[in-house]
């Protein structure tokens, strides 16, 4: 079968660990980081955080509303999270990649696109990368502003143990 495939990549100024924590988190971040036009609902159905979580959610692509229900796993735990779709098995994954810089993590969202025909697995290609690049941009303003104060707290530390 010959598949399609969308993603999205990004470079965000906030440590590795906390970006991926903001991904994990279904009940309380992750809702914050999803493009509103698109994404109708997210409800939370059992756990919340990480693996074993169970989400249902709607999304509105090209004018047509779709349900979804997704187990999430954590293939690589603190790196990779995986949302699978318990009705077509269709996986999306969210890499976190600490980049050796203490603040910064590259994040890829991608998506393996089967079936509906070149046309509409091109068409989904195309709309998932918008998609995932607005979504990309509400987690690395999240991030940002959440590993801000983080940062300016450890700094501060450093400079009052290093003036005594």
């Amino acid at each position: 079968m010959k598949t399609q495939t969308a993603s999205a990549v990004r470079i965000i100024n906030a440590p590795a660990d906390l970006v991926y924590k903001l991904i994990a988190d279904y009940r309380n971040t992750h809702p914050l980081i999803l493009p509103k036009p698109y994404f109708l609902s997210l409800d939370v159905e059992e756990g919340g955080f990480g693996e074993g979580t169970i989400i249902r959610f709607q999304m509105r692509i090209l004018g047509k509303t779709r349900s979804f229900q997704a187990l999430i796993t954590e293939p690589e735990p603190g790196c990779v999270l995986q949302e699978t779709d318990l009705s077509t098995n269709i996986s999306t994954t969210f890499t976190v990649l600490s980049l050796g810089y203490k603040n910064h993590a590259k994040v890829t969202i991608m998506t393996v696109l089967r079936g509906h025909g070149w046309i509409g697995r091109l068409l989904a290609k195309f709309m998932l990368q918008k998609i995932y690049a607005q979504e990309l941009t509400l987690l690395a303003g999240l991030a940002e502003m959440v590993s801000q104060p983080m940062q300016a707290s450890s700094e501060n530390k450093t400079l009052s143990i290093s003036s005594q």
